[in-house]
């Protein structure tokens, strides 16, 4: 619902001159945001006529009265086009081969437009490792931290979730964060950085499950979780890298297999530790 609030003080509005003259009739409604039916028109005339009515009592409005409301449209921003559309070019093709021109040409937005909303390239490509990010930190959310279900159901559903997304284009993409590691960390030291970061918050979250698979007997007292955490974060980037240059899945699912099967050191289920799982 598009709403407004009026104000004798605000000519934004409603021109003061017209509240003051007798033998107006005429207001002129301004508003910025669309209005998206006719109900919506509706209720802003009702509106605009009741704080007239208020302001002027000797006034007597009539459907005659001519209430004109003009629609100022918001000019969408071509900056969530650039990022969505560049996001997905990057994906395809990397970063370095991804040309500013490109990537406006890919948005069908105007040159111009890259320059008015990022102050560089490498500007562009931490954002768009935060588009990224919001993606990947949801299926953390959705498997490894999701208190739940099984722990170890839980990092088996969070690797499948990965392969699954790789998939989509037949194991051509890869991950973005390996991709960028990979190519960006040369041209690009706050890229490397946040890369970096995004793969420790990563590890994090899976030494998260690997505690709660603990606690829940389903791995030895013993496991050195930051150890396995990393073993398995580092190896899984591997798996997906080799797997893109193979355009199969069979190396992520080989390192799922391997993992499950040898690696997990099991734990007694019936003999489950009792302490609070670190957060």
């Amino acid at each position: 619902m598009t709403s407004a609030r009026f104000s004798s003080a605000s000519s934004r509005f409603v021109r003061k001159d017209d509240l003051a003259a007798p033998k107006v009739t005429r207001i002129k409604f301004h508003t910025t945001r669309t209005l998206p039916t006719q109900d919506a028109a509706a209720q802003l005339i009702s509106c605009a006529m009741s704080f007239r009515q208020a302001q002027a009592p000797s006034l007597r409005l009539t459907s005659t009265t001519d209430v004109r409301i003009y629609r100022v449209m918001s000019r969408p921003s071509n900056k969530e086009k650039l990022l969505s559309d560049g996001l997905r070019l990057v994906h395809q093709r990397g970063f370095g081969a991804s040309s500013v021109r490109d990537i406006v040409q890919a948005a069908g937005v105007p040159q111009g437009s890259f320059t008015n909303h990022f102050a560089s390239k490498e500007a562009f490509g931490l954002e768009i490792l935060e588009r990224y990010r919001e993606m990947t930190s949801a299926a953390v959310s959705a498997t490894l931290r999701n208190d739940g279900l099984p722990p170890l159901r839980r990092l088996r559903a969070w690797i499948d979730g990965q392969l699954e997304y790789l998939r989509k284009e037949d194991m051509r993409r890869g991950c973005l964060y390996g991709n960028l590691s990979a190519e960006a960390s040369e041209e690009s030291d706050a890229i490397r950085t946040r890369v970096a970061s995004v793969f420790a918050e990563n590890q994090a979250s899976v030494a998260y499950c690997l505690e709660a698979a603990i606690d829940a007997g389903e791995l030895a007292p013993n496991t050195d979780v930051q150890e396995l955490a990393g073993f398995i974060v580092s190896s899984l980037q591997g798996a997906i890298l080799v797997a893109k240059a193979q355009r199969s899945p069979i190396p992520v699912e080989r390192f799922e297999r391997v993992l499950f099967r040898h690696l997990l050191p099991q734990g007694d289920a019936a003999s489950k530790r009792r302490r609070p799982v670190a957060r």
